[in-house]
């Protein structure tokens, strides 16, 4: 679920935004959140593998291009492949996530009950449009209240989301070109970090790493200099998350806190394991360049990539789910 909602409005923060506000209020178990969570991450690639498919007209350029855009692909799977079975058995990130919002929420944190800052700004809007407002003027019963009102939150934090997103995006894009061309090509921890602080000021992974897919294809920068810089992203974009966390007030505030920080922790630990382990960490640029090996000659490849990755494994498991189990 968590990849085809990411692949179809091209925004992960959307995405575990609304799954934060569902797990706050109960609709969704931790134990479904948390998968949830983890393909929304492979969801936000799709743009960067969608933005290199602009350089098919040649073939050495686009070879290049699919190489740095499919290796966050690729090392998102991987990062999934392995995290998710321990988690599913030993719920490491689970309890990682619940120990840092129990330390923190209240403490450094702020407890949104007791500073509810946003509450002044969106309480008279609540009362006016809610259930105790003009939606409860609605004719049905309060299941078709309650319906419309989740429907309408849904939109109203995706339409909230792209447009910080593109209000953003106007003002640092720029800049924020500059700050990744002068970093990317040095130390991998440096282009990390930079990453990291550009999609924060984005609100926008897809963002930072389609920027960089012409400089792949054109041989400024490679692949290997803007692996690290993605994983960076996939950092940054869970600054977001938090964000929404920390303006939910009630019962649910720490566990939305929780959800969260496992949005957090298993980037976090995906960079350790994967990046940080000396053998493992070429895995995925090697697997992106065999691909595009091969994409490169025969371009249906790369389109059956992106068709079967985003769209069809998940539409796929989620038709098993609800068949089968």
């Amino acid at each position: 679920m968590g990849i085809l909602a990411t692949s179809i409005i091209q925004s992960s923060s959307t995405t575990t935004a609304i799954v934060v506000t569902m797990v706050a209020a109960g609709a969704v178990p931790m134990e479904v959140a948390i998968p949830m969570v983890m393909g929304a991450n492979i969801g936000t690639s799709v743009t960067n593998t969608l933005a290199s498919l602009g350089h098919a007209g040649k073939d050495n350029e686009f070879k290049r291009a699919i190489t740095a855009a499919t290796v966050h692909d690729y090392f998102n799977l991987f990062a999934v492949i392995i995290l998710l079975p321990i988690e599913l058995i030993f719920h490491p990130i689970q309890h990682s996530a619940q120990w840092l919002s129990n330390a923190l929420y209240g403490n450094v944190l702020p407890n949104p009950e007791e500073a509810d800052f946003l509450g002044i700004i969106t309480d008279p809007v609540v009362e006016a449009i809610g259930p105790k407002g003009l939606l409860g003027n609605l004719p049905g019963s309060n299941v078709v209240v309650g319906a419309v009102t989740i429907l309408l939150g849904v939109v109203m934090i995706f339409l909230a989301v792209r447009w910080l997103g593109k209000i953003l995006q106007l003002i640092v894009v720029g800049r924020a070109k500059k700050l990744l061309e002068k970093s990317i090509g040095g130390n991998p921890m440096v282009a990390m970090g930079a990453g990291a602080a550009v999609t924060v000021a984005a609100q926008s992974s897809s963002v930072t790493t389609s920027v960089m897919i012409p400089f792949a294809g054109s041989g400024a920068l490679t692949p290997r200099q803007i692996y690290p810089m993605t994983l960076g992203a996939n950092v940054g974009t869970t600054v977001t998350t938090i964000i929404a966390a920390m303006a939910v007030t009630g019962g649910g505030g720490e566990a939305a806190l929780t959800i969260a920080f496992v949005h957090l922790l298993f980037n976090v630990f995906g960079i350790a394991i994967i990046y940080g382990i000396p053998f493992l960490r070429p895995i995925p640029l090697r697997c992106a360049e065999l691909l595009a090996e091969v994409a490169a000659q025969r371009k249906y490849i790369a389109i059956a990539w992106v068709l079967g990755v985003f769209i069809i494994l998940p539409t796929a498991m989620i038709f098993a789910k609800v068949v089968f189990f």
